[in-house]
């Protein structure tokens, strides 16, 4: 019976969620006072929830991820018994306390016909759970419950009685994966939080449906690398922009799945051409998401693969005359912006930077006065030209296109940004990207979104005289077998991650992938204020460095302990040459060297 409130949205008790920011009343002795107290009127206006139990895995390391899903709740099962796993581990946990507190969370749709979806992001109702023996793994994952007293809700005028009615409907039965508990209980029920996590955690990130119908030799392995992943975006190995997409591609591949199965119980009798076409239709969105996904998983993929478009576009060359071209780019050209060039400059005058880029051959010049542009081309930049701002640098401001991946993309021999502000808004590929060849950024202002300037393998980078800022991972990322010099720069507020735990980001200023190793010659640069370290060193468990091993154990491995003759090493054989640079005011330190 889904009932309509008054034709209207009742209002919320406070926030969106309900989950305590810090610890609750304190634990209650049993024998104190019974969980229920007298029921209040029918009419009575709900109180506002309760504070739940925080996040027990919020603070968890990463291995530590790792050994309670592969070592203690999966023990090496095959992906077709971890259901029957996760049912083991969640029963045990339930057998410490068989009454308890906790809010449910349910979908609106059950309580309302019409809603605002924004303003009412779940029904939350106090409850009494009761849990007995289940006699199945199926039954495990739902419990009985009751209205608890004080009559509880983030809604404050829903009725009672139209809470009662739903959980009759329900035979008071709900899933229990949907109940939180609320803190202010005996310890136990932190334990039966934590075990509610952890099922939950592994459902909604860590389980893909195909997981049982494909042959996996090695299924914690699977698990673990799905850690790993889900780590990588909380940490800003992988910049926030890029871990949405994956997480709408997640949400849409689950949504998909349920609109077939919706669908299919929807057909009474033998389906007919129409309704046989659309199941293959929705079965084929969902293979090709499903496949999407599976890249992801893939370590190699991630960021540079091929489900983010690379650049397609052909090289001009050099004009058929010989001749090269400086693009004039401002709304309304006067002799003042023309009189320090020499007399037989050719000039094209432009309004829109996009049309200017696109009418560059190799060797062209664009030159940029003051103003706000935007220029999709910058993207597709696979000449040899020099792009360069006339003014104060700081009024020369060039946005991304935020419905686009890229910002800056360069495969050309040899391009040069100067004297501009490049602002970074939404594109989830890095500020700039070096795909191959050489870039040169000269007193540039990189204010970052996503990612910092990437360089990937083979391609070279000069930066000179630039400020790079507000970058979620690292402000330079070195990807193995690539080239930098970064002279008289400012790195700072990089690694500035949208996570509840930045104190352990491992990511600095400067991020370097070693396997093959890059280049990296630094000179009189500022590496200040970042959340993780000044310069990160990212290199594989094996080592194929000439670095004494008991060497790597003490310095390297921790990245706290400061050993400078291991640093020192690992700088020769990285071709990492660092001059007069000052690294400081780093959350974790200076220098960090992290095996991976």
């Amino acid at each position: 019976m889904k009932t309509l409130l008054g034709g209207r949205i009742a209002p919320l008790h406070g926030s969106k969620g309900t989950e305590a920011e810090g610890p609750g009343e304190g634990p209650r002795e049993e024998d104190e006072e019974p969980l229920l107290s007298e029921p209040e009127e029918d009419d009575a206006e709900a109180r506002p929830l309760p504070p739940v139990c925080g996040s027990p895995m919020r603070g968890m390391w990463r291995d530590e991820k790792v050994a309670l899903y592969c070592d203690e709740v999966l023990r090496g099962c095959n992906a077709e018994d971890a259901d029957d796993a996760m049912t083991k581990y969640l029963s045990e946990k339930l057998k410490l306390k068989d009454k308890w507190l906790g809010v449910w969370k349910t979908n609106p749709e059950l309580f309302f016909m019409k809603y605002e979806e924004a303003s009412i992001p779940f029904v939350g109702i106090l409850v009494e759970v009761t849990c007995k023996p289940c006699p199945s793994s199926s039954s495990c994952f739902n419990v009985t419950v009751s209205i608890a007293e004080p009559f509880s809700s983030n809604i404050a005028n829903i009725p009672r009685n139209l809470v009662n009615e739903i959980l009759e409907e329900l035979e008071h039965n709900v899933p229990l994966l949907e109940v939180y508990p609320v803190e202010g209980q005996d310890s136990d029920l932190h334990d039966i939080a934590l075990a509610l996590e952890v099922v939950r955690f592994f459902y909604d990130f860590l389980w893909r449906d195909w997981d049982d119908e494909e042959s996996c030799e090695n299924y914690a392995a699977l698990i673990e690398e799905r850690i790993n992943l889900w780590c990588d975006i909380q940490d800003g190995t992988i910049p926030g922009p890029i871990a949405q997409r994956f997480k709408k591609t997640l949400e849409k591949y689950k949504n998909k799945r349920v609109e077939l199965v919706e669908y299919q119980s929807n057909i009474k009798e033998d389906p007919s051409a129409a309704e046989a076409v659309e199941c293959w239709k929705k079965y084929y969105e969902i293979v090709m998401l499903c496949g999407l996904l599976k890249m992801w998983e893939d370590l190699r993929l991630r960021v540079h693969g091929p489900f983010f478009p690379r650049i397609l576009r052909r090289r001009k060359g050099k004009r058929d005359f010989g001749k090269t071209i400086t693009h004039i780019v401002a709304k309304v050209m006067t002799t003042d912006m023309v009189k320090d060039l020499s007399s037989d400059t050719l000039l094209q005058q432009h309004d829109d930077l996009d049309l200017a880029l696109d009418s560059c051959y190799s060797g062209d010049t664009v030159v940029i006065f003051p103003g706000e542009y935007q220029a999709v081309n910058l993207a597709l930049l696979t000449d040899d030209i020099i792009i360069k701002g006339i003014g104060k640098r700081e009024e020369i401001m060039i946005t991304s296109e935020p419905s686009h991946d890229s910002f800056v993309v360069s495969k050309a021999d040899n391009v040069k940004l100067m004297h501009l502000s490049l602002i970074q808004q939404g594109t989830v590929d890095g500020i700039v990207v070096v795909e191959s060849g050489h870039m040169t950024l000269e007193n540039c202002i990189l204010k970052c979104e996503g990612t910092g300037v990437c360089v990937l393998t083979g391609a070279a980078l000069t930066i000179t005289d630039s400020e790079i800022t507000g970058a979620q991972g690292a402000g330079v990322e070195l990807y193995p077998g690539s080239m930098a010099i970064l002279e008289r720069n400012e790195i700072h507020h990089c690694n500035n991650l949208r996570t509840s735990d930045i104190s352990k980001s491992t990511l600095g200023g400067v991020n370097m992938k070693v396997l093959p190793t890059p280049k990296l010659k630094m000179t009189n640069n500022h590496i200040y204020s970042n959340n993780g370290y000044g310069v990160s060193i990212l290199q594989p468990t094996e080592q194929f460095f000439i670095v004494a091993e008991e060497a790597l154990n003490k310095g390297a491995a921790s990245g706290d302990k400061k050993d400078d003759n291991t640093i020192s090493k690992v700088m020769q054989n990285l071709n990492l040459e660092m001059n007069n640079n000052k690294i400081e005011a780093n959350l974790k330190g200076d220098i960090r060297i992290v095996t991976n």
